[in-house]
């Protein structure tokens, strides 16, 4: 570091009012605090050292030999618990229908961002960031549920009643686990008799069997269930919490993700900078336009800020014109008053 009292001082960094001299100051690594118990990350799930890896107090080694698998350890990992066999098939079978969606929005993703020629970890995560609540909002979903079956436990309703007021509040949500998106693929329907075969059919379906039946009741067009509700009220019966059902399917889906990415890359050549180019035909915003010189500023210069209710209405108006803006996005803010 050498000595800065010889050198000249940036800034204040020799005010006396420092707590300390900066010039002497200690540089490089500082040695531990011995007189508190330091901070370390404690957790539950698992650890390692150099000759196991354990979780949940089972080694992970000792698992694949005696012939468990990776359906057993999300069990394991989630529930810290062995499952039933029947339980361990159930699983199975909602991965392997979750595994892969064909061209899928996150699929084209993952595809998009191989074109760039960067690394299959980035393409996979960019695909499972589109996953939100248009393709699978189990939290939601499943904290939907959970909230229902305990105003039937606690309130005295039937599984019925506080379906129709659900369906009611939520008709038209893609949380609710009921729509239009399978109406002719069985797929949903499939699963749910496939736990009612295996015995692992509990509460959550047999509710989000009412929500279907009150849905269908109410809604102007065919609904029904879909993937959503069906992998969700599955998972819940299956012990999973519905963030973890969450985790569960989104890496499930990076699977697939990652075969699109090596496809695209191995049938495609990748995007080279500045390759893709934006014709005029495909914008059709303001036409071309002089730029005013600063000069001429205050002339063709608009101000954000408006001064009355009537202006501010017919500039946010204009402004929703504006694709790109964000202007023409309404965010529905909950009352806080209701809360209280």
């Amino acid at each position: 570091m050498g000595d800065l009292k010889s050198k000249k001082v940036i800034g204040n960094l020799d005010d006396p009012k420092l707590p300390y001299d900066y010039s002497t100051r200690p540089y490089g690594t500082v040695p531990e605090d011995t007189t508190r118990p330091p901070f370390r990350w404690v957790s539950e799930v698992a650890y390692k050292n150099a000759h196991r890896i354990v979780a949940r107090g089972y080694d992970t080694t000792e698992l694949m030999e005696a012939g468990y698998g990776l359906v057993d350890m999300l069990f394991i990992d989630f529930q810290s618990r062995i499952p039933l066999v029947e339980e361990e098939k159930m699983l199975n079978y909602i991965m392997i229908l979750s595994l892969e969606d064909g061209l899928s929005m996150p699929a084209m993703l993952s595809r998009i961002v191989a074109q760039s020629k960067t690394f299959l970890t980035q393409a996979c995560g960019a695909s499972i960031l589109a996953f939100g609540h248009a393709y699978g909002a189990f939290s939601a979903f499943g904290n939907m549920l959970i909230d229902g079956l305990v105003e039937v436990d606690e309130d005295g309703k039937t599984m019925a009643e506080v379906a129709a007021d659900l369906v009611e509040e939520n008709l038209g949500d893609p949380a609710l686990g009921v729509s239009d998106l399978m109406l002719k693929d069985p797929a949903a329907k499939r699963m749910f008799a496939r736990a009612e075969v295996l015995g692992v059919a509990g509460k959550h379906i047999a509710f989000t069997r009412e929500i279907v039946k009150a849905a269908q009741q109410i809604s102007d067009t065919p609904v029904d269930l879909d993937m959503l509700g069906a992998i969700g009220a599955t998972m819940l019966d299956l012990g999973f919490t519905p963030e973890a059902i969450w985790a569960i399917i989104a890496i499930t889906r990076s699977f697939g993700a990652g075969a699109h990415y090596i496809e695209e890359v191995e049938r495609g050549d990748t995007t080279a900078m500045g390759q893709e180019l934006t014709p005029k035909e495909f914008y059709d915003g303001p036409e071309d336009r002089p730029v005013p010189p600063l000069a001429e500023r205050d002339e063709t210069a608009v101000p954000a800020q408006t001064y009355t209710i009537d202006k501010w209405k017919q500039a946010f108006e204009e402004r929703k014109k504006l694709p790109g803006s964000g202007y023409a996005i309404i965010e529905e803010v909950e009352d806080p008053s209701e809360k209280t």
